[in-house]
Protein backbone atom coordinates (compact mmCIF):
# COMPACT_ATOMS: atom_id res chain seq x y z
CA UNK A 1 0.00 0.00 0.00
CA UNK A 2 1.04 3.46 -0.95
CA UNK A 3 0.46 5.53 2.31
CA UNK A 4 -1.09 8.66 1.16
CA UNK A 5 0.23 12.22 3.15
CA UNK A 6 -1.44 15.51 4.62
CA UNK A 7 0.20 18.34 3.55
CA UNK A 8 1.67 18.56 6.49
CA UNK A 9 3.26 15.08 6.18
CA UNK A 10 4.79 15.81 3.12
CA UNK A 11 6.48 18.71 4.61
CA UNK A 12 7.83 16.30 7.30
CA UNK A 13 8.92 13.95 4.60
CA UNK A 14 10.82 16.13 2.49
CA UNK A 15 12.84 17.65 5.35
CA UNK A 16 13.45 14.19 6.49
CA UNK A 17 14.48 13.49 2.87
CA UNK A 18 16.75 16.28 3.12
CA UNK A 19 18.34 15.67 6.70
CA UNK A 20 19.08 12.14 6.08
CA UNK A 21 20.07 11.29 2.80
CA UNK A 22 21.58 13.64 2.86
CA UNK A 23 20.63 16.23 0.37
CA UNK A 24 19.93 20.30 0.50
CA UNK A 25 16.83 21.87 -0.04
CA UNK A 26 17.56 23.22 -3.42
CA UNK A 27 19.32 19.87 -4.95
CA UNK A 28 16.42 18.21 -4.23
CA UNK A 29 14.14 20.65 -5.76
CA UNK A 30 16.08 20.18 -8.64
CA UNK A 31 15.42 16.46 -8.20
CA UNK A 32 11.86 17.00 -8.47
CA UNK A 33 12.19 19.68 -11.10
CA UNK A 34 13.98 16.92 -13.33
CA UNK A 35 11.63 14.18 -12.43
CA UNK A 36 8.72 16.92 -13.95
CA UNK A 37 10.10 17.84 -17.17
CA UNK A 38 11.39 14.10 -17.87
CA UNK A 39 7.52 14.01 -18.09
CA UNK A 40 6.60 16.95 -19.55
CA UNK A 41 9.06 16.58 -22.46
CA UNK A 42 7.42 12.92 -23.43
CA UNK A 43 4.09 14.22 -23.90
CA UNK A 44 4.88 18.43 -25.05
CA UNK A 45 7.55 17.07 -27.21
CA UNK A 46 6.53 20.42 -29.75
CA UNK A 47 8.89 22.55 -29.22
CA UNK A 48 7.41 25.46 -31.55
CA UNK A 49 4.84 25.94 -28.51
CA UNK A 50 5.46 29.06 -26.61
CA UNK A 51 4.88 28.61 -22.78
CA UNK A 52 4.35 31.21 -19.97
CA UNK A 53 5.92 29.38 -16.28
CA UNK A 54 3.59 31.60 -13.71
CA UNK A 55 5.60 31.48 -10.56
CA UNK A 56 4.49 32.63 -6.94
CA UNK A 57 7.65 33.83 -4.52
CA UNK A 58 7.48 30.29 -2.33
CA UNK A 59 9.07 27.29 -3.43
CA UNK A 60 6.28 25.88 -5.77
CA UNK A 61 7.62 29.25 -7.79
CA UNK A 62 11.31 27.80 -7.28
CA UNK A 63 10.08 24.81 -9.14
CA UNK A 64 9.06 26.71 -11.66
CA UNK A 65 12.15 28.72 -12.15
CA UNK A 66 14.27 24.97 -12.31
CA UNK A 67 11.50 23.56 -14.79
CA UNK A 68 12.36 26.66 -17.15
CA UNK A 69 15.77 26.31 -17.11
CA UNK A 70 15.72 22.64 -17.15
CA UNK A 71 13.08 23.34 -20.28
CA UNK A 72 15.50 25.43 -22.07
CA UNK A 73 18.12 23.15 -21.76
CA UNK A 74 16.19 20.73 -23.61
CA UNK A 75 15.58 23.04 -26.33
CA UNK A 76 12.41 24.65 -25.53
CA UNK A 77 12.96 28.24 -26.65
CA UNK A 78 9.82 30.15 -26.86
CA UNK A 79 9.43 30.57 -22.68
CA UNK A 80 8.33 33.30 -21.06
CA UNK A 81 8.46 34.15 -16.86
CA UNK A 82 5.91 35.93 -15.02
CA UNK A 83 6.51 36.27 -11.01
CA UNK A 84 3.13 37.19 -8.73
CA UNK A 85 5.68 39.18 -6.57
CA UNK A 86 2.28 40.01 -4.11
CA UNK A 87 4.13 40.21 -1.16
CA UNK A 88 7.75 40.54 0.18
CA UNK A 89 8.23 36.92 1.37
CA UNK A 90 10.39 35.02 -0.44
CA UNK A 91 11.75 31.50 -0.33
CA UNK A 92 15.68 30.69 -0.18
CA UNK A 93 15.22 28.39 -2.96
CA UNK A 94 12.93 30.16 -5.29
CA UNK A 95 15.84 33.28 -4.69
CA UNK A 96 18.32 30.57 -5.82
CA UNK A 97 16.51 29.49 -8.59
CA UNK A 98 15.70 33.04 -10.05
CA UNK A 99 19.39 33.56 -10.06
CA UNK A 100 20.27 30.44 -12.35
CA UNK A 101 17.61 31.19 -14.56
CA UNK A 102 18.09 35.16 -14.66
CA UNK A 103 21.72 33.95 -16.54
CA UNK A 104 19.42 32.56 -19.44
CA UNK A 105 17.71 34.69 -22.19
CA UNK A 106 14.39 33.68 -21.03
CA UNK A 107 12.18 36.62 -20.48
CA UNK A 108 11.48 37.51 -16.57
CA UNK A 109 8.09 39.88 -15.89
CA UNK A 110 7.19 40.64 -12.48
CA UNK A 111 3.59 41.05 -11.41
CA UNK A 112 3.32 43.37 -8.73
CA UNK A 113 0.61 44.14 -5.98
CA UNK A 114 -2.50 45.77 -7.71
CA UNK A 115 -1.04 45.44 -11.20
CA UNK A 116 -3.28 46.94 -13.99
CA UNK A 117 -2.97 44.67 -17.22
CA UNK A 118 -2.11 41.88 -18.01
CA UNK A 119 -2.08 40.27 -21.83
CA UNK A 120 -1.15 36.57 -22.03
CA UNK A 121 -0.89 34.88 -25.64
CA UNK A 122 1.38 31.59 -25.22
CA UNK A 123 0.24 28.29 -26.01
CA UNK A 124 0.85 26.79 -23.13
CA UNK A 125 0.56 27.34 -18.99
CA UNK A 126 2.83 26.41 -16.06
CA UNK A 127 1.01 26.55 -13.06
CA UNK A 128 3.70 27.31 -10.27
CA UNK A 129 2.38 29.60 -8.56
CA UNK A 130 1.08 28.73 -4.88
CA UNK A 131 1.90 24.70 -4.00
CA UNK A 132 0.66 22.40 -1.54
CA UNK A 133 0.89 24.85 1.72
CA UNK A 134 -2.48 26.28 1.03
CA UNK A 135 -4.09 26.83 3.87
CA UNK A 136 -7.13 29.60 2.76
CA UNK A 137 -9.15 30.62 0.02
CA UNK A 138 -7.68 32.51 -2.74
CA UNK A 139 -8.59 36.32 -2.39
CA UNK A 140 -6.89 39.43 -3.44
CA UNK A 141 -4.57 39.57 -6.85
CA UNK A 142 -4.19 36.04 -6.33
CA UNK A 143 -8.18 35.05 -7.33
CA UNK A 144 -7.72 37.82 -9.50
CA UNK A 145 -4.92 36.40 -11.51
CA UNK A 146 -6.57 32.94 -11.42
CA UNK A 147 -9.72 34.10 -12.79
CA UNK A 148 -8.02 35.75 -15.64
CA UNK A 149 -6.09 33.06 -16.74
CA UNK A 150 -9.11 30.38 -16.55
CA UNK A 151 -11.03 32.76 -18.94
CA UNK A 152 -8.26 31.98 -21.52
CA UNK A 153 -9.39 28.53 -21.49
CA UNK A 154 -5.83 27.47 -22.43
CA UNK A 155 -3.93 24.23 -21.33
CA UNK A 156 -2.90 24.56 -18.12
CA UNK A 157 0.50 22.40 -16.52
CA UNK A 158 0.12 22.34 -12.93
CA UNK A 159 3.20 21.96 -11.13
CA UNK A 160 2.14 19.65 -8.09
CA UNK A 161 -1.02 21.60 -7.06
CA UNK A 162 -3.13 23.64 -9.15
CA UNK A 163 -2.72 26.76 -7.72
CA UNK A 164 -5.76 27.35 -5.04
CA UNK A 165 -6.60 23.56 -4.73
CA UNK A 166 -6.06 22.67 -0.99
CA UNK A 167 -4.59 18.77 -0.84
CA UNK A 168 -6.71 17.77 2.07
CA UNK A 169 -9.70 19.14 4.53
CA UNK A 170 -12.46 20.58 2.89
CA UNK A 171 -12.75 21.87 -0.81
CA UNK A 172 -14.89 24.71 -0.98
CA UNK A 173 -17.38 23.95 -3.58
CA UNK A 174 -17.27 27.77 -4.90
CA UNK A 175 -13.44 27.83 -4.49
CA UNK A 176 -11.41 29.77 -6.81
CA UNK A 177 -8.72 27.28 -8.22
CA UNK A 178 -6.64 27.53 -11.18
CA UNK A 179 -8.18 25.08 -13.97
CA UNK A 180 -5.46 22.64 -14.84
CA UNK A 181 -5.45 19.72 -17.79
CA UNK A 182 -3.08 18.17 -16.15
CA UNK A 183 -1.01 18.00 -13.06
CA UNK A 184 2.42 16.66 -12.54
CA UNK A 185 2.73 15.82 -8.73
CA UNK A 186 4.91 15.13 -6.73
CA UNK A 187 6.11 11.68 -5.18
CA UNK A 188 1.78 10.56 -4.94
CA UNK A 189 -1.10 12.15 -5.32
CA UNK A 190 -2.86 14.23 -2.93
CA UNK A 191 -6.01 12.68 -0.71
CA UNK A 192 -7.88 15.21 -2.55
CA UNK A 193 -7.41 14.26 -6.47
CA UNK A 194 -9.13 10.98 -5.08
CA UNK A 195 -12.07 12.77 -4.51
CA UNK A 196 -14.87 13.84 -6.57
CA UNK A 197 -14.18 17.45 -5.54
CA UNK A 198 -11.02 17.64 -7.72
CA UNK A 199 -13.01 17.08 -10.83
CA UNK A 200 -13.85 20.34 -11.77
CA UNK A 201 -10.45 21.91 -11.09
CA UNK A 202 -8.27 18.56 -12.71
CA UNK A 203 -8.44 16.37 -15.52
CA UNK A 204 -6.23 14.25 -15.09
CA UNK A 205 -3.07 13.74 -12.55
CA UNK A 206 0.50 12.31 -12.93
CA UNK A 207 3.05 11.28 -10.11
CA UNK A 208 6.76 11.60 -10.37
CA UNK A 209 8.74 10.23 -7.71
CA UNK A 210 11.21 12.23 -6.48
CA UNK A 211 13.22 9.93 -4.14
CA UNK A 212 11.76 11.13 -0.92
CA UNK A 213 12.87 8.84 1.84
CA UNK A 214 10.00 5.76 1.38
CA UNK A 215 11.20 4.07 4.52
CA UNK A 216 10.23 7.06 6.39
CA UNK A 217 6.92 7.85 4.54
CA UNK A 218 5.78 4.05 5.64
CA UNK A 219 6.81 5.38 9.04
CA UNK A 220 4.17 8.12 9.36
CA UNK A 221 1.35 5.38 9.42
CA UNK A 222 -1.30 7.12 7.42
CA UNK A 223 -4.73 6.17 7.50
CA UNK A 224 -4.66 7.31 3.94
CA UNK A 225 -3.70 4.37 1.99
CA UNK A 226 -3.39 3.99 -2.01
CA UNK A 227 -3.93 0.18 -3.07
CA UNK A 228 -1.33 -1.06 -5.79
CA UNK A 229 -1.74 -4.08 -7.85
CA UNK A 230 1.43 -5.92 -5.98
CA UNK A 231 -0.64 -5.78 -2.98
CA UNK A 232 -3.50 -7.49 -4.64
CA UNK A 233 -0.64 -10.03 -6.17
CA UNK A 234 0.74 -10.61 -2.68
CA UNK A 235 -3.09 -12.19 -1.81
CA UNK A 236 -4.18 -13.99 -4.47
CA UNK A 237 -2.96 -17.44 -5.10
CA UNK A 238 -2.99 -20.28 -7.91
CA UNK A 239 -5.25 -22.99 -7.06
CA UNK A 240 -3.62 -26.69 -6.27
CA UNK A 241 -4.19 -29.08 -8.40
CA UNK A 242 -5.84 -31.22 -5.55
CA UNK A 243 -8.41 -28.58 -4.92
CA UNK A 244 -12.17 -28.92 -5.29
CA UNK A 245 -15.53 -27.06 -5.35
CA UNK A 246 -15.94 -27.62 -1.46
CA UNK A 247 -12.31 -25.96 -1.39
CA UNK A 248 -13.55 -22.22 -2.78
CA UNK A 249 -16.75 -21.85 -0.61
CA UNK A 250 -20.05 -22.15 -1.02
CA UNK A 251 -22.24 -18.61 -1.93
CA UNK A 252 -25.83 -17.61 -1.27
CA UNK A 253 -26.99 -14.33 -2.93
CA UNK A 254 -30.46 -13.40 -1.66
CA UNK A 255 -31.44 -10.89 -4.97
CA UNK A 256 -34.45 -9.58 -7.41
CA UNK A 257 -37.65 -9.59 -7.73
CA UNK A 258 -40.02 -10.29 -10.90
CA UNK A 259 -39.36 -6.50 -11.95
CA UNK A 260 -35.32 -6.34 -10.72
CA UNK A 261 -34.22 -9.76 -11.71
CA UNK A 262 -30.93 -8.20 -13.53
CA UNK A 263 -29.52 -7.46 -10.49
CA UNK A 264 -29.79 -10.63 -8.88
CA UNK A 265 -28.14 -12.27 -12.18
CA UNK A 266 -25.49 -9.64 -12.52
CA UNK A 267 -24.88 -10.79 -8.88
CA UNK A 268 -24.97 -14.06 -9.08
CA UNK A 269 -22.95 -14.32 -12.14
CA UNK A 270 -20.32 -12.45 -10.49
CA UNK A 271 -19.93 -14.93 -7.79
CA UNK A 272 -19.70 -17.50 -10.21
CA UNK A 273 -16.90 -15.82 -11.96
CA UNK A 274 -14.74 -14.99 -9.50
CA UNK A 275 -14.47 -18.52 -8.38
CA UNK A 276 -17.15 -19.52 -5.51
CA UNK A 277 -16.92 -23.14 -5.73
CA UNK A 278 -20.55 -23.31 -5.37
CA UNK A 279 -23.13 -20.01 -5.88
CA UNK A 280 -26.74 -20.87 -4.85
CA UNK A 281 -29.42 -17.61 -5.69
CA UNK A 282 -32.41 -17.19 -3.50
CA UNK A 283 -34.77 -15.58 -6.11
CA UNK A 284 -38.51 -15.57 -6.63
CA UNK A 285 -40.24 -18.37 -8.91
CA UNK A 286 -40.60 -15.61 -11.52
CA UNK A 287 -37.09 -15.45 -12.41
CA UNK A 288 -36.00 -19.41 -12.28
CA UNK A 289 -36.44 -19.39 -16.11
CA UNK A 290 -34.48 -15.95 -16.32
CA UNK A 291 -31.24 -17.66 -13.95
CA UNK A 292 -31.51 -21.33 -15.92
CA UNK A 293 -30.97 -19.47 -18.76
CA UNK A 294 -28.00 -16.43 -18.24
CA UNK A 295 -26.22 -18.59 -15.95
CA UNK A 296 -26.57 -22.39 -15.50
CA UNK A 297 -24.46 -22.94 -12.81
CA UNK A 298 -25.95 -20.90 -10.15
CA UNK A 299 -27.86 -23.33 -8.67
CA UNK A 300 -31.16 -21.18 -7.08
CA UNK A 301 -33.45 -21.64 -3.58
CA UNK A 302 -37.43 -20.59 -4.82
CA UNK A 303 -38.92 -18.14 -2.90
CA UNK A 304 -43.04 -17.72 -2.55
CA UNK A 305 -44.89 -14.04 -1.98
CA UNK A 306 -45.34 -13.54 2.10
CA UNK A 307 -43.33 -17.01 3.00
CA UNK A 308 -39.78 -17.38 4.26
CA UNK A 309 -38.02 -20.12 2.59
CA UNK A 310 -35.91 -22.58 4.24
CA UNK A 311 -32.12 -21.40 3.49
CA UNK A 312 -30.04 -23.31 5.69
CA UNK A 313 -27.52 -20.60 6.31
CA UNK A 314 -25.07 -22.94 7.97
CA UNK A 315 -24.70 -24.49 4.92
CA UNK A 316 -23.10 -21.38 3.36
CA UNK A 317 -19.38 -19.82 3.32
CA UNK A 318 -20.44 -16.19 2.54
CA UNK A 319 -23.68 -14.86 2.46
CA UNK A 320 -25.18 -11.37 0.22
CA UNK A 321 -28.08 -9.44 0.36
CA UNK A 322 -29.87 -6.76 -1.27
CA UNK A 323 -29.35 -6.44 -5.14
CA UNK A 324 -32.87 -6.13 -6.64
CA UNK A 325 -34.58 -7.63 -3.64
CA UNK A 326 -36.92 -4.58 -2.90
CA UNK A 327 -38.36 -2.85 0.05
CA UNK A 328 -41.33 -4.76 0.81
CA UNK A 329 -42.06 -6.82 4.21
CA UNK A 330 -41.12 -9.54 2.63
CA UNK A 331 -37.36 -8.08 1.79
CA UNK A 332 -37.16 -7.12 5.13
CA UNK A 333 -38.15 -10.32 6.91
CA UNK A 334 -35.56 -11.71 4.63
CA UNK A 335 -32.84 -9.20 6.03
CA UNK A 336 -34.01 -10.06 9.41
CA UNK A 337 -33.50 -13.87 9.10
CA UNK A 338 -30.44 -13.92 8.30
CA UNK A 339 -29.09 -11.31 10.43
CA UNK A 340 -30.70 -13.87 13.41
CA UNK A 341 -29.40 -16.40 12.21
CA UNK A 342 -26.39 -16.14 10.21
CA UNK A 343 -23.46 -15.75 12.53
CA UNK A 344 -20.66 -14.90 9.78
CA UNK A 345 -19.97 -11.66 8.08
CA UNK A 346 -22.76 -10.70 5.48
CA UNK A 347 -22.39 -8.68 2.48
CA UNK A 348 -25.26 -6.25 2.36
CA UNK A 349 -26.21 -3.94 -0.70
CA UNK A 350 -28.69 -1.75 -3.13
CA UNK A 351 -32.50 -2.78 -1.21
CA UNK A 352 -30.37 -4.28 1.82
CA UNK A 353 -28.67 -1.24 2.49
CA UNK A 354 -32.33 1.11 2.13
CA UNK A 355 -33.58 -1.21 4.57
CA UNK A 356 -30.72 -0.73 6.99
CA UNK A 357 -31.15 3.07 6.32
CA UNK A 358 -34.98 2.98 7.32
CA UNK A 359 -34.48 0.38 10.16
CA UNK A 360 -31.24 1.81 11.52
CA UNK A 361 -31.33 -0.56 14.16
CA UNK A 362 -30.33 -3.31 12.10
CA UNK A 363 -27.17 -1.85 11.40
CA UNK A 364 -26.12 -3.15 15.13
CA UNK A 365 -27.16 -6.53 14.35
CA UNK A 366 -24.83 -7.22 12.03
CA UNK A 367 -22.51 -9.57 12.36
CA UNK A 368 -18.68 -8.33 12.74
CA UNK A 369 -16.23 -8.05 9.87
CA UNK A 370 -19.75 -7.43 7.56
CA UNK A 371 -19.47 -5.92 4.16
CA UNK A 372 -21.63 -2.87 3.15
CA UNK A 373 -21.43 -1.08 -0.54
CA UNK A 374 -23.32 1.79 0.02
CA UNK A 375 -22.68 4.77 -3.14
CA UNK A 376 -22.73 8.25 -1.76
CA UNK A 377 -26.71 8.80 -1.47
CA UNK A 378 -26.79 5.31 0.46
CA UNK A 379 -23.91 6.28 2.43
CA UNK A 380 -25.90 9.75 3.27
CA UNK A 381 -29.26 7.75 3.96
CA UNK A 382 -27.49 5.73 6.30
CA UNK A 383 -25.00 7.73 8.03
CA UNK A 384 -26.95 11.44 7.59
CA UNK A 385 -26.09 14.31 5.07
CA UNK A 386 -22.78 15.57 4.40
CA UNK A 387 -21.31 18.76 2.77
CA UNK A 388 -18.43 17.76 1.49
CA UNK A 389 -16.25 14.04 0.36
CA UNK A 390 -13.64 15.12 3.35
CA UNK A 391 -16.38 15.23 5.44
CA UNK A 392 -17.63 11.26 4.25
CA UNK A 393 -13.99 10.06 4.71
CA UNK A 394 -14.13 11.50 8.71
CA UNK A 395 -17.52 9.67 8.88
CA UNK A 396 -16.40 6.83 6.87
CA UNK A 397 -13.36 5.81 8.83
CA UNK A 398 -15.52 6.29 12.47
CA UNK A 399 -18.44 4.52 11.61
CA UNK A 400 -16.19 1.27 10.63
CA UNK A 401 -14.84 1.48 13.58
CA UNK A 402 -17.43 1.61 15.94
CA UNK A 403 -19.64 -0.84 13.64
CA UNK A 404 -16.90 -2.78 13.13
CA UNK A 405 -18.09 -3.30 9.51
CA UNK A 406 -16.28 -3.21 6.32
CA UNK A 407 -17.58 -0.18 4.34
CA UNK A 408 -17.30 0.23 0.84
CA UNK A 409 -17.79 3.47 -0.40
CA UNK A 410 -18.04 3.32 -4.30
CA UNK A 411 -16.65 6.74 -6.30
CA UNK A 412 -14.34 6.74 -9.12
CA UNK A 413 -11.70 6.03 -6.82
CA UNK A 414 -13.85 3.19 -4.25
CA UNK A 415 -12.73 3.71 -0.61
CA UNK A 416 -12.97 0.89 1.43
CA UNK A 417 -13.14 1.75 5.31
CA UNK A 418 -12.02 -1.01 7.56
CA UNK A 419 -12.68 -1.38 11.52
CA UNK A 420 -8.84 -0.83 11.81
CA UNK A 421 -9.61 2.74 11.00
CA UNK A 422 -7.43 2.85 7.49
CA UNK A 423 -9.37 3.88 4.12
CA UNK A 424 -8.15 2.19 1.14
CA UNK A 425 -8.42 4.38 -2.20
CA UNK A 426 -8.92 2.13 -5.06
CA UNK A 427 -6.63 2.76 -8.22
CA UNK A 428 -8.14 1.00 -10.86
CA UNK A 429 -11.65 1.60 -13.30
CA UNK A 430 -12.47 4.36 -15.86
CA UNK A 431 -15.83 6.38 -16.37
CA UNK A 432 -16.97 3.66 -19.09
CA UNK A 433 -18.07 1.82 -16.39
CA UNK A 434 -20.73 4.63 -14.98
CA UNK A 435 -23.69 2.14 -15.78
CA UNK A 436 -26.50 0.59 -13.72
CA UNK A 437 -25.49 -3.09 -12.59
CA UNK A 438 -22.08 -2.41 -11.47
CA UNK A 439 -22.34 -2.31 -8.54
CA UNK A 440 -24.30 -5.97 -8.41
CA UNK A 441 -21.20 -7.41 -10.21
CA UNK A 442 -19.25 -5.61 -7.14
CA UNK A 443 -21.56 -7.64 -4.68
CA UNK A 444 -21.21 -10.67 -6.52
CA UNK A 445 -16.93 -10.23 -6.87
CA UNK A 446 -16.63 -9.36 -2.98
CA UNK A 447 -19.39 -12.43 -2.01
CA UNK A 448 -17.19 -15.05 -3.86
CA UNK A 449 -13.86 -13.92 -2.48
CA UNK A 450 -15.11 -13.82 1.03
CA UNK A 451 -16.79 -17.58 0.46
CA UNK A 452 -12.84 -18.78 -0.33
CA UNK A 453 -11.70 -17.47 3.15
CA UNK A 454 -10.00 -14.29 2.05
CA UNK A 455 -10.68 -11.77 5.18
CA UNK A 456 -13.21 -9.19 5.02
CA UNK A 457 -10.95 -6.22 4.64
CA UNK A 458 -9.01 -8.72 1.91
CA UNK A 459 -12.70 -9.03 -0.22
CA UNK A 460 -12.95 -5.69 -0.41
CA UNK A 461 -10.12 -3.86 -1.34
CA UNK A 462 -9.15 -7.28 -4.42
CA UNK A 463 -12.80 -7.09 -5.19
CA UNK A 464 -12.58 -3.28 -5.83
CA UNK A 465 -9.65 -3.55 -7.41
CA UNK A 466 -10.37 -6.41 -9.41
CA UNK A 467 -13.30 -5.55 -11.00
CA UNK A 468 -12.14 -1.93 -11.87
CA UNK A 469 -8.88 -3.78 -13.25
CA UNK A 470 -11.38 -5.90 -15.51
CA UNK A 471 -12.74 -2.63 -16.80
CA UNK A 472 -9.70 -0.91 -17.55
CA UNK A 473 -8.70 -4.07 -19.53
CA UNK A 474 -11.83 -3.68 -21.00
CA UNK A 475 -12.58 0.23 -21.75
CA UNK A 476 -8.90 1.27 -22.02
CA UNK A 477 -7.27 -0.33 -24.88
CA UNK A 478 -10.09 0.63 -27.53
CA UNK A 479 -10.71 3.68 -25.79
CA UNK A 480 -14.71 2.16 -24.98
CA UNK A 481 -17.05 4.82 -23.77
CA UNK A 482 -19.09 2.13 -22.47
CA UNK A 483 -18.73 -1.34 -21.20
CA UNK A 484 -21.42 -3.80 -19.43
CA UNK A 485 -21.74 -5.33 -16.09
CA UNK A 486 -22.12 -8.51 -17.42
CA UNK A 487 -18.67 -8.12 -19.66
CA UNK A 488 -17.11 -6.94 -16.44
CA UNK A 489 -17.97 -10.58 -14.54
CA UNK A 490 -17.18 -12.38 -17.62
CA UNK A 491 -13.26 -10.69 -17.56
CA UNK A 492 -12.58 -11.10 -13.62
CA UNK A 493 -11.15 -15.18 -14.34
CA UNK A 494 -8.63 -13.77 -17.46
CA UNK A 495 -7.57 -10.92 -14.92
CA UNK A 496 -6.79 -12.71 -12.30
CA UNK A 497 -5.46 -14.95 -14.56
CA UNK A 498 -2.54 -12.36 -15.46
CA UNK A 499 -1.91 -11.37 -11.96
CA UNK A 500 -0.93 -14.60 -10.55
Amino acid sequence: MLPLLTAPQIREADAYTIAHEPISSVDLMERASKAFVSWFINHFSDKRKSITVYCGTGNNGGDGMAITRLLHEHGYTLLNVKIARFSDRTSDDFSTNLQRLQLLPVTITELTAGYQELSETSDILIDALLGSGLNKPLSGDYERLVTYLNSLEKPVVAIDVPTGFFTDGEVMPDATVLKADLVITFQQPKINFLLPESGPYINCWEAVNIGLNETYIQSLQSPYQLVEEKDIKAWLKPRQRFSHKGTFGHALIIAGQAKTMGAALLCSSACVYTGAGLTTACIPQSGLTALNSYQAEVMAIVRQEYELPDLELDRYSAVAIGPGLGKDEDALSLLQHVLNEYDKPVVVDADGLNLLATHSKLLCELPAGSIITPHMKEFDRLFGEHDSWWQRLQTLRLKAQELKLCIVLKNSYTITGTPDGNLYFNSTSNAAMAVGGMGDVLTGIITALLAQKFTPEQACIMGVYLHGKAGDELALPNRLQVVLPGQVAARIPATVAKML
